[in-house]
């Protein structure tokens, strides 16, 4: 039988305006032939521990790699085509984007790149400490000794405190806060605020909004599974359960249900962060 094993800690306290997790995971019997990497909040880094693994926007070729980074992004992208069952996943804030990484998040947004595009050398030798470690408390120690060291040696600017506080609001709210509020509470036009967003996370604020509003609902799936999706639709803010049905097809490109019968078997208990900083 397939399954799925999870291992995580506390993530160190310098980093934790940065990352929300620090997972390691491994599957055991046959991994689903298709896994939705699902928007978030977070932009997410992977390193594998056996072999490559495969990614594919929806109707693009699939592309693989031995470590990854994905920014923010309003649909779902494919994994499969890999035999890669381990590895290590790091959830990570859009301020991580400039503090850890040495660029602003929208010039990550909707992509994936291999993580050496942007740590070299450095990358490829984490790698394969990585794969001969094989405590995960040895390879969190590795993961996390990297993101310290670039603390404060990458110069990649800082973005505007009222982009910050717009998407600090927007968080808060589940994306349930109006964007010509959200102008008026930062004293810019709803197209100044649309213009500045949009160039520093690469989504315009409507379309984060969408996506937050989206990763409630997933949240409180995978929390509550036997929640009746009439009830959740109203809850979360949809006109009716057609409407949040409609959501699923253009975000995650399933119904609801389907991505539940896919999915939740192999998350067992597990909740990543994404998944538990709001309620519905």
């Amino acid at each position: 039988m397939a399954g799925m094993e999870h291992h995580t800690r506390p993530v160190h306290p310098a980093l934790r305006p940065y990352v929300g997790d620090l997972i390691g995971y491994a599957s055991y019997g046959y991994p689903p032939e298709l896994h939705r990497g699902l928007p978030s909040r977070f932009m997410t880094l992977v390193i594998t521990l056996d072999e490559p693994l495969g990614v594919a926007w929806p109707g693009s070729p699939v592309d693989k790699y031995d470590a990854l980074v994905g920014g923010l992004h309003s649909t779902a992208v494919h994994i499969g085509e890999t035999a890669s069952r381990a590895g290590v996943q790091i959830s990570l804030t859009p301020p991580a984007a400039r503090e850890l990484l040495g660029l602003p998040p929208g010039r990550l947004a909707s992509i994936v790149v291999g993580l050496d595009e942007l740590f070299g050398r450095t990358a490829r030798e984490l790698t394969e400490q990585l794969r001969e470690e094989p405590g995960w408390e040895t390879r969190f120690d590795l993961i996390e000794g990297l993101l310290l060291q670039q603390l404060g040696r990458r110069n990649a600017g800082t973005a505007r405190p009222e982009v910050s506080w717009a998407w600090q609001r927007l968080c808060e709210s589940g994306g349930a806060i109006g964007i010509q509020e959200l102008a008026a509470e930062v004293g810019w036009s709803r197209r100044h605020l649309t213009d500045r967003f949009t160039a520093e996370l690469g989504l315009a604020p409507k379309v984060a909004a969408r996506v937050l509003r989206f990763e409630r609902v997933t949240g409180h799936l995978r929390r509550h599974p036997a929640t009746r999706l009439a009830d959740l639709s109203a809850a979360a803010g949809f006109s009716d359960q057609a409407h949040l049905t409609r959501e699923f097809q253009a975000i995650a490109g399933c119904s609801p249900r389907q991505w539940m019968t896919e999915e939740l078997p192999n998350l067992q208990d597990f909740v990543p962060a994404g998944a538990r900083v709001s309620k519905v």
